[in-house]
């Protein structure tokens, strides 16, 4: 199955884009994103759909990335919102061989969750956010699973997701409504650069995304060739 990348640049004279891509709530541009796709399709699009994207901050300013397998329909967009500008990465997936020196970037949200003895015992919550070195092993640890040996690790906590819970059904949606129910995901951006170990764990990590989080911004994978040496 092919998978496509979007870049979503936002129209310079849209309040709408500037608002959706500029804030930390990810409810509205997980929705916006969506519309791209067909509807009447089954509760769980975004999964059908394969759908994961994250915003890039750039000194020329902020672009949305979309990840899917299907080219969204930029007919879908308001008008004036933005420029949809699509590629498919088959030739890149092609590429991935044993040995190769990848750079990659994920934003993510790397999370213990202690069992129900060790809650009580120190009086923590059911998911603790990690930061610093903690959150580097968790990403030495998601990155062993997705087939790769990272040679670089550069690490940033990036704003948090601090939003309503997005409904995956209409029965919830309409439970929800009201109701206050609210999502936390914290978040942080892994950079560096990585040699492949297993392309087919690789290409899964990829298509699937890596942790929790995918409705809000989190676990796209991204990465493109790299010199042999970081």
């Amino acid at each position: 199955m092919t998978l496509w990348l979007t870049r979503l640049t936002p129209g310079p004279a849209s309040p709408l884009a500037r608002h959706e891509l500029g804030g930390t709530g990810q409810t509205s541009l997980h929705r916006r994103v969506m519309s791209l796709f067909p509807d009447g399709t089954s509760e769980q699009a975004r999964t059908r759909f394969g759908v994961l994207f994250r915003i890039e901050d750039t000194a020329r300013g902020s672009h949305l990335l979309i990840q899917s397998n299907q080219p969204p329909d930029p007919g879908r967009l308001p008008e004036g919102y933005g420029i949809l500008t699509t590629r498919p990465v088959d030739d890149l997936l092609k590429a991935l061989a044993p040995g190769l020196t990848l750079r990659y970037r994920c934003i993510a949200s790397p999370v213990r969750k202690p069992g129900a003895t060790t809650r009580s015992l120190y009086n923590l919550p059911a998911v603790v956010p990690l930061n610093g070195a903690p959150a580097d092993q968790w990403w030495q640890r998601q990155a062993d699973k997705a087939g790769l040996k990272p040679l670089t690790l550069h690490s940033q906590p990036v704003d948090s997701v601090h939003d309503r819970q997005y409904p995956t059904t209409a029965a919830q949606e309409r439970k929800n409504r009201g109701a206050g129910n609210r999502v936390h995901h914290h978040r942080v951006r892994f950079d560096g650069t990585a040699t492949i170990i297993d392309p087919v764990l690789l290409h899964h990590a990829i298509r699937d995304g890596i942790g929790r989080g995918k409705a809000y911004g989190c676990g796209l994978l991204s990465i493109a060739p790299a010199p042999d040496r970081p």
